[in-house]
This record gives C-alpha cells, structure tokens and sequence, in this order.
C-alpha cells in the first residue's frame, strides 16, 4: 500500500473532553501504510512529502470514518417479506422469511454502509441452526465478505440457551400450537438449540481463525436477559472477564421485555444483569429503550455503553429511548442502523439525522441532542463500543485511516450560511450521495460511486437470480409455520400490563 496525502478544506479530527468538534482547516493526513503518520497543513505535508499521491482537495470536507454500532442481517427483513410488527409479533412473523447465501447477504448491506460513510460495523449474528461446525462456517462466510469489500468488522454470535420464540420456554409455546404445527415447530427450534458450551466454543474458534486480521474482531453477545438463563449470564461475564472481549447485549428494548425483567427478577433487568458481574465498561447494552433513571445511573456508574437504535426502535414500535437523559447522564452512548433504517436501507446519515430530530421535546429550553452529540455518537462513542478503540473513530496520528472524503459543495449547493457550523450542516444536510471516498485502513474502498474491490451491480444481479424463484419446500414449511404461530404468540402476551410504572 503506497503512502498517501488525504487533502481537504476541513477536517474533523474529533470531539475534545467537553464534546466540541476539533475542526482543521486547508489540511491534510499523511497515511503510511494503515495508519494516520502526521496532521497538519496541507502546504508544510506536501513540501515535507514531495510526490506522494493525493486524495480529496478543495471543497472536500474530511471526517472519521462513522460506526454502525448495532446491524445484524443483509437484505432487510421487509424485503424478505416481513412487515414492521411490533418486536414479539415480528419474531413469529420472521419465520416466513427466505433462505439467502450469507456471503451474498452481508455484501448487500455493507455496499450501503460503505456508500454512507460506514468504515467499521458491529455485526451481532442473532441465530444459526445447526451444529458448532456450522455455525462458525456461516460465521466464516460473513466474515470473509467483509474482509473481501475491505470493511472493518466486530462479529459475534449471540448466546442463548432458552425462550427462543415467546418470553417463556420453547416447551409452552409448542404445547400452544395446534396439534398438526407441533412437530415442524420444535424440530426447527431444536435445530437452534445449540448448547451453550458450543456457542461459547464459536466465540473462541472465531477469535483464534483472525486473530491476525487486521480488519476483524470477535467479540461476546449475551442475547437478552429473556434469551439466557442466570447459568448463561454467569458464564458471558467469566467469558469476558477472561479474555477481556467487549460485550454487547439487548436489553429492555420494548415494554415486554420490562415486564418480563419485573416477572423474572422482581424488578430491573439492569440490576439484575449487575448481580453476575456483566455491567462493567467492556458491556454496552443495545436498545435500553426502557431503562428507568435509576439505571441510568447505575450504568453511568458501571461506565457501561449504551447503543441508540433510532429508527428501529420506531419502526418496530418498541418505543422512545430518553436520550436526552442518557447524555445527561455522562453515558457514552452510540447509534446503530439495527436491522434498517427509516429508509429500510443503512444510510448512516440519515440514521444521524433522524436521532438529531427525533429526540427534540417540546418547550424552548427542553433539551436536545446537538449534531456534534449526534455525530460523537456515530465515530467516538461507536469505536469504544468494539474492540478496536482509540484506534478508531477520531483522526488521530498513529490511529487508523479510517477516513470518509465528503463532497462540500454537493451538501452545500446551491448556497449555504456560513455562519451555521460545518457539524451542524453536515448532519442536518448531508446525503450519501455527498460521500465521494472512503478509506478503510488506508485503502480506498469506495471512489465515486463505485467499489474498488468488489462489482456491486453482478452481487446485485446474483442476489436477484437466487431469490427471484418458488419457495424451497424448507421455506414454504416455515410459512405454515407463522400462519400458525402468530395469533399464539399474540395471544401470549395478551394480558401482560406494559402500561404499569
């Protein structure tokens, strides 16, 4: 990889301890290899650096390269044929949903992260049937096509030992079904009931297979408090105390799940996740949509993460995370795309715009998130959430060159006030058609549109030939299988008080 200059009007470095922006002007990045070798004016680093290439220029504004702390599968959902069910409907409903090749499927949302700004993903793998064997093998072909299209990667695997359809045993729910749908249905739940000392073995075979990939980490995911038994919390906290991996687990996402924490534990599921020693600095918890103040504080003392997903959240009717408590509260707080955004695409702008809106209670002096809050979100407070750190998320010297080129003049045209700050019209104006270059540890992997290592358009065309078909008799099985399913499931939770404080 030959050294390189990253020029640019303004550049974003980062966020200083009281979270202003640290903005350069008429400067440039020296990028030696994958890291960031020296900051500064563009005139003294090109005289210091005479013939090395250069990248960007005038009305190119520079910024860290934005993290998607939160995604889990490639091609959405509702193109896969389930609607925005409330979170326990949708489950039922997601059965329906067909077979794609995972390699194929991680491709198509990584073009849409790249093209947004996206250099590093937190990529939560939520369920994988079959044995150890394949499980990592499916792992394996996730992880092999973000190390194809060049971008940076934290996998895990979701650990879960119980309650894989209902907040109750998969036993309950089968015993609910018609007669004729009991079988299908715990032969297909059986087939995702690997046991946890295999789960845990995913991790640690995974870690070992790239532990010298450079663009990859492997972290832990305990599931949900709903999803893991008090064994399975105890061994995710001895797992990561042991090998000093971050966590990341759901976690009051939707009132059900409050209620549930209330049913199980007598009170909060923050608390009670406290008792096995998982609520430290390496956990961030997604969602948190449903915390009381209470645990907020006991997370801003813990020195967990949180991680804001704004649009899933609504689409999903899970409800409003507070986050104008949470950054009052001092909690580093990230944003994640989850399984889309608002857009049903993973356009991390739009997912910035959409927090910076959202969260803007009524009232002249009611608080609200500002666009440098947001976007700290979306770079510093995204990398403490990986394994990957201080390495990312600022623009640093000896830090990585993760750095996204954003076209100035499209964001701006036909005119803009100088007066508003470059932040705040970034986040407010900004589309990913504004995004010309992204570099990913140096290497540019996205130019104008196009994808150096890898032909959107024949993914695209592949995707289309392999699902443009009738169903498998697998997929048309599992079709039956949520007709059936949903009105039980909707029935479970029919008299559950969510509404109760």
């Amino acid at each position: 990889m030959t050294d390189k200059l990253v020029v640019a009007d303004r550049i974003l470095t980062g966020f200083d301890a009281r979270g202003a922006p640290e903005i350069l002007d008429n400067s440039a990045l020296l990028i030696v290899g994958d890291r960031i070798a020296a900051i500064g004016p563009t005139e003294t680093l090109r005289r210091d650096h005479p013939g090395t290439p250069e990248i960007g220029g005038r009305d190119y504004v520079a910024i860290p390269g934005l993290i998607n702390a939160h995604h889990h599968v490639g091609l959405t959902p509702f193109q896969m044929g389930a609607t925005d069910q409330p979170l326990e409907l949708w489950f039922a409903e997601r059965l329906a949903m067909r077979d794609v090749d995972p390699r194929l499927d991680t491709l198509f949302s990584a073009f849409e992260m790249i093209a947004s700004g996206v250099t590093t993903v937190q990529h939560l793998h939520s369920r994988a049937p079959g044995d150890q064997t394949a499980v990592v093998g499916r792992a394996q072909a996730i992880l092999g096509a973000y190390q194809d299209i060049g971008m940076r990667v934290s996998y895990s695997f979701a650990l879960r030992d119980q309650n894989r359809m209902i907040y109750a045993a998969d036993e309950t729910f089968i015993e609910m079904l018609p007669p004729d749908a009991r079988a299908p249905m715990a032969a297909y739940l059986g087939g995702f009931a690997l046991p946890l000392d295999d789960q845990i073995g995913v991790f640690r075979a995974l870690r070992d297979i790239w532990a010298d990939a450079p663009g990859i980490a492997i972290q832990i995911a305990p599931a949900n408090l709903h999803w893991l038994s008090d064994a399975a919390l105890e061994q995710a906290a001895r797992l990561s105390e042991e090998t000093g991996a971050p966590m990341h687990m759901h976690l009051l996402e939707t009132p059900y799940q409050k209620e549930y924490a209330r049913r199980r534990t007598g009170g909060s599921a923050v608390e009670y996740i406290d008792q096995f020693g998982l609520l430290t600095p390496r956990l961030t918890i997604g969602h948190g949509t449903w915390m009381t103040p209470d645990d907020l504080a006991l997370l801003a003392e813990r020195g967990a993460c949180l991680c804001h997903n704004c649009s899933s959240n609504l689409r999903l009717k899970s409800g409003t995370l507070d986050l104008n408590a949470v950054l009052a509260a001092g909690i580093p707080c990230a944003l994640g795309i989850d399984e889309a955004g608002i857009n049903d695409d993973r356009d991390m702008l739009q997912e910035m715009r959409m927090a910076l809106t959202l969260h803007r209670p009524a009232g002249h002096d009611a608080k609200a998130p500002t666009a440098a809050q947001v976007l700290r979100m979306a770079t510093q407070h995204g990398a403490a959430t990986t394994p990957f750190g201080q390495d990312i998320g600022r623009l640093a010297v000896g830090g990585l060159a993760d750095i996204v080129l954003v076209d100035w003049k499209a964001v701006t045209q036909p005119w803009q006030d100088p007066a508003i700050g470059m932040v705040d019209v970034l986040i407010r104006r900004a589309r990913s058609g504004a995004v010309k270059t992204v570099l990913i540890g140096g290497e540019v992997v996205f130019d104008r549109g196009q994808f150096t290592r890898i032909d959107r358009d024949e993914i695209h065309a592949a995707i289309n030939r392999a699902l443009n078909r009738p169903d498998t008799p697998a997929e048309a099985a599992r079709r039956e299988m949520a007709a059936a399913a949903l009105p039980i499931v909707r029935a479970f939770y029919s008299d559950w008080d969510i509404h109760s404080e």
